[in-house]
């Protein structure tokens, strides 16, 4: 039986497959990591009443980054006259603007719509022995 190289057969080489993946858009690419950055963040942060981090809570509304890294992030509170009410949007502040790339962040605290439990997510509502 004799062996046949590549280089022995008029054939060429295959060539490399081409990734599936789609190319990444410029414009967005940076956002959207920063943004996963900012999230990553915010749940470091915990409601000093409740054992679960704010975004798991579903206070985290939205989180926006501009291309010149100006952060918003848009929460609420589990009830207006949240004792945390200036301490946490403090420190949503503060953890946002330590992230690399983000030059300036706004907090915008709402409460339309208004914080109900289903906006937890199922490992919080587990915690608090809700679902």
């Amino acid at each position: 039986m004799s062996e046949i190289n590549e280089s022995e057969t008029n054939e060429p080489a295959a060539a490399e497959p081409a990734s599936s993946a789609p190319p990444a858009d410029p414009a967005t690419e940076g956002a959207t990591s920063i943004e996963d950055v900012i999230i990553e963040q915010l749940q470091t942060i915990y409601d000093p009443e409740i054992p679960v981090d704010i975004h798991k809570l579903g206070l985290i509304y939205g989180v926006e980054v501009t291309e010149e890294g100006d952060a918003k992030v848009t929460m609420t509170l589990t009830a207006p006259n949240c004792p945390a009410a200036q301490s946490l949007p403090e420190e949503v502040k503060q953890k946002t603007e330590a992230v690399e790339g983000v030059r300036s962040a706004e907090v915008d605290v709402v409460f339309d719509p208004p914080w109900t439990v289903e906006k937890m997510d199922d490992a919080a509502k587990l915690v608090l022995n809700i679902l």
